[in-house]
Formats: structure tokens, C-alpha cells, sequence
């Protein structure tokens, strides 16, 4: 089971890792994207990237647990939308900074809630995919 486990966990972190650098590649090459993919494309990847960090602190997680993994994380980026309606001069200091931007965000866009959940929803799908053909097990 622990072997099952730390093969999951690596696979997971491999999978967040290749989509911080997809996230980070749509928000760098974003005039070589069609519009509407470069608009919501990072959003959406930052969402996926929450679940599979998720997933990777807790892989060994059943199949069906992943839908409560899935509702984390939206819970987790939904917290943090919303947390982009605070305002305070350190906290803004703070996402001045290139991570601080990418973390915290800069400003609340009610559409980022649906760019949240299509990223989360894909990983979710993915992650659903790739268990059932015994990918991550």
C-alpha cells in the first residue's frame, strides 16, 4: 500500500508541476494562443493545479473521494477569489510581487469562479480517467 501510495504521490507531483509550467507558458506566450484560450487558460490551470497539489498531499484517496478532493479545491480557490475583495496595504504589497500575484490574485472577477471550475472540473475528469486505466493506483 505505501509503494502504491509514494508511485500516486509522484505522479501527482509530476502532474502539478507540469501544470504550473503549462499555466505559466499561457500567461508568457499568451499573444501566440487563440483569444478566448489565453483569457481563461491560466485561471483554469491555476484551479487544476490546486486539486492535483490536493491529490498529491493525499493520493492514496479512493476513487471516490476524489469528488470531495475536486470540491476542495473549488472550495480552496473560491476562498480565494473572494479573499481578493480584502483589502489591506500589506496584503497588497504582498500581490505587487510576482508570486504574491499568482497566489493571491489581484483583483475579485466574479468569471474566474467559472474558470475555477472548469480547471477543477478537467483535473477531476483526468484524474478519474487515468485511476480507472490504473495510471495512478
Amino acid at each position: 500500500m505505501r509503494a502504491r501510495n509514494t508511485r500516486a504521490r509522484a505522479g501527482y507531483a509530476c502532474a502539478t508541476a507540469a501544470v504550473v509550467l503549462l499555466g505559466l507558458a499561457s500567461r508568457r506566450y499568451a499573444g501566440a494562443l487563440p483569444a478566448w484560450l489565453a483569457a481563461h487558460a491560466g485561471d483554469a490551470l491555476w484551479a487544476a493545479m490546486v486539486y492535483v497539489g490536493f491529490r498529491t498531499l493525499r493520493p492514496g484517496c479512493k476513487a471516490g473521494s476524489a469528488a470531495w478532493t475536486a470540491l476542495a479545491a473549488l472550495l480552496f480557490c473560491y476562498a480565494d477569489e473572494f479573499g481578493q475583495l480584502y483589502r489591506a496595504a500589506w496584503l497588497d504589497r504582498l500581490r505587487e510581487t510576482t508570486l504574491g500575484g499568482l497566489a493571491l490574485g489581484h483583483g475579485f472577477l466574479a468569471v474566474d469562479l467559472l474558470r475555477y471550475a472548469a480547471g477543477v472540473g478537467l483535473a477531476w475528469l483526468a484524474d478519474r480517467t487515468l485511476r480507472a486505466r490504473g495510471r495512478w493506483t
